[in-house]
Order: structure tokens, then C-alpha cells, then sequence
């Protein structure tokens, strides 16, 4: 119910409006929860899934045949994994994969509020499945820990997180979003990012720069110790890298327009949308 009072030389209008709070509840989850949407999240759930089963695979398979696969290696495996996963689903969820990239496009109104619980949720079961798999396929002694853990100080993780997951979320607001760069890139651009980010940083910290990566292995192998670091730096890093690239985006707009969301990103919301 909703009451409006208007007045003009004295005279009062009230206004009622009866709505069924019921109804209005149960058409804005049917709108949530169509067709395409589900579609978006099946694609999450299966890229994620991918993504986390190469990459960690790589890993444990480094562990159990006396590290033949070597840091290079692994770092291939990751970003070739992103690369084709981006080409595969990108044009269906947006393929992102990492809940701190959807939360830091949330902040930048390029992607819905509503939406991003199941997104998030989405990563975090496709994640979690992959390393049950990899458990699975790994047991007794070849069952290692795939998931990340600080080599140094908690301040050096910490800093090496938010670092390169806020060259990945520039990256990933620059290549895939703007309507000045070459869409068709993406993949490349973003797996190659991830890559070098694996190379330098991963004898440190792992480089997680994705939290559903880390709380995946966390969750089968109920080893949850330093485990908020690779969830509070890469969803700052990547929030600080998204808004500091929509700061020159657009450098010939006034500063409302800045959060405009661009060509390839417009068309991920629009489908996104309800």
C-alpha cells in the first residue's frame, strides 16, 4: 500500500494504491529465473568446472610425477584454459568464472545486483565439483592439496593478490569491454593475463586472483587456513583494477557516462537482464 498527498491552494488528495505484495514477489522471481538465465548459470557452473579441473589438475599431476609439469607448464594450463572457455561460453554467461570479477562489474552497474548470488554460487559449486573430481581421481597418497597457500607473510599475499588481480580485472575491463579495442581478443588477451600472472606469482601465493579457485580445494580438502586472504584481495583488487580502468574509458565523456557500460559488455547485460 502506498499513500501520495497533493495539494493545490489548500486541497489535499489522498491517493491509495492496494498492490498484492504476494504476486508482485512471485513475477519477479519468474522473471529472475528464465530460460536464459539458467542457461548463464549452467554455462558458469560448466566453465567454471573446466577451468578449475585443468588448472588444478595440472597441479596435482605436478605433485604426483616429480613436478615434470613444471611452473611453466601449469601456467599454460591456466591460461590456455581461460582463453578457450572465454571463446566457448562468453557470448552466453560472459564467462567469468571468477566471483570477484562478477562482484567488481556489479560495482561498476555493469552487471546486475540481483543476479550475482547465483552467479557466485554457480562458480563456487563449479569449483568445488572439479576439485571433488580431481579427489576422486587422485586418491590415498596421490591425493594432494591443489588449493593456495602463502609461501612468505600474510602482507606479501595479500599485496601480490590484489596486485595481479588487478592487472586481470584491468585487463578484463579493457579488451573484452571497450568498444574501442578488438573484441575478438578477448580470449587471447585475458588467457595470456592469467598466464603471466600464474608465471611470476605462482611460487608465492599460488595466484589465485579468483576466490571460487581457492575455496573449491578448501571445501573438499576442509582446509580453510589463510583462506580469507584469497577471498578479500582479489575482490578488492579486482573492484580497485575495474573502476580505475572506467576512469579512462571514456576521456572525451563527462563523468557520469563513465560507468557506461560498452559494446560487448552492453550486449552480455542485456542478455543478462530479466
Amino acid at each position: 500500500m502506498a499513500d501520495k498527498t497533493s495539494g493545490s491552494n489548500g486541497d489535499h488528495e489522498i491517493v491509495l494504491e492496494i498492490g498484492d505484495d504476494s504476486r508482485a514477489k512471485r513475477e519477479t522471481k519468474c522473471t529472475l529465473f528464465t530460460i536464459p538465465f539458467i542457461q548463464k548459470l549452467i554455462a558458469e557452473v560448466f566453465g567454471t568446472y573446466f577451468l578449475i579441473f585443468a588448472g588444478c589438475g595440472a597441479v596435482a599431476t605436478n605433485l604426483n610425477n616429480d613436478k615434470v609439469v613444471t611452473l611453466p607448464g601449469i601456467s599454460m594450463v591456466w591460461g590456455l584454459a581461460v582463453m578457450v572457455l572465454v571463446y566457448s561460453v562468453g557470448h552466453i554467461s560472459g564467462a567469468h568464472f571468477n566471483p570477484a570479477v562478477t562482484i567488481a562489474f556489479a560495482t561498476c552497474k555493469r552487471f546486475p545486483w540481483k543476479q550475482l548470488p547465483f552467479y557466485i554460487l554457480a562458480q563456487v559449486t563449479g569449483s568445488t565439483l572439479a576439485c571433488g573430481t580431481l579427489r576422486l581421481l587422485f586418491p590415498g597418497k596421490l591425493d594432494h592439496f591443489v588449493g593456495t597457500q602463502p609461501a612468505g607473510s600474510d602482507a606479501q599475499a595479500l599485496a601480490f593478490e590484489f596486485i595481479i588481480t588487478f592487472y586481470l580485472m584491468f585487463i578484463v575491463s579493457g579488451v573484452p569491454t571497450d568498444n574501442r579495442a578488438i573484441g575478438e581478443l578477448a580470449g587471447l588477451a585475458v588467457g595470456a593475463t592469467v598466464l603471466l600472472n600464474v608465471l611470476f606469482a605462482g611460487l608465492i601465493t599460488g595466484a589465485s586472483m579468483n576466490p571460487a579457485r581457492s575455496l573449491g580445494p578448501a571445501i573438499v580438502s576442509h582446509h580453510y587456513h589463510k583462506l580469507w586472504i584469497y577471498i578479500v584481495a582479489p575482490i578488492v583488487g579486482a573492484i580497485s583494477g575495474a573502476w580505475v580502468y572506467n576512469l579512462i574509458r571514456y576521456t572525451d565523456k563527462p563523468v557520469r557516462e563513465i560507468t557506461k557500460s560498452a559494446s560487448f559488455l552492453r550486449s552480455l547485460t542485456r542478455n543478462a537482464s530479466p
